[in-house]
């Protein structure tokens, strides 16, 4: 995992560790991954899960997910003169 990923994934578990501070490090990561619905072992949760349900956590359960939404086409007629490269 690169620097900037812990940065991202610290800054994003201070203010929900603030909330559990009777948790340590090892048993905030369990909690986060059981509400992110991963049922497996501990050593198979990985940053991305983490920072993703960070991120999401307080998101509509509709919202998309942040780096997908550049993506989304939401006008079927922009998306097809898009990828005519009419646009």
């Amino acid at each position: 995992m690169s620097c900037h990923r812990i940065n991202e994934l610290i800054e994003l578990l201070m203010p929900v560790w603030q909330k559990h501070q009777n948790l340590n490090l090892i048993e905030m990561i369990e909690l986060l991954a059981k509400n992110a619905g991963h049922n497996g072992p501990l050593d198979e949760v990985t940053d991305d899960l983490l920072i993703y349900h960070l991120k999401m956590k307080d998101m509509p359960a509709d919202a998309i997910i942040p780096g997908i939404a550049k993506d989304v086409e939401v006008d079927f007629k922009e998306a097809l003169l898009k990828a005519r490269g009419c646009k």
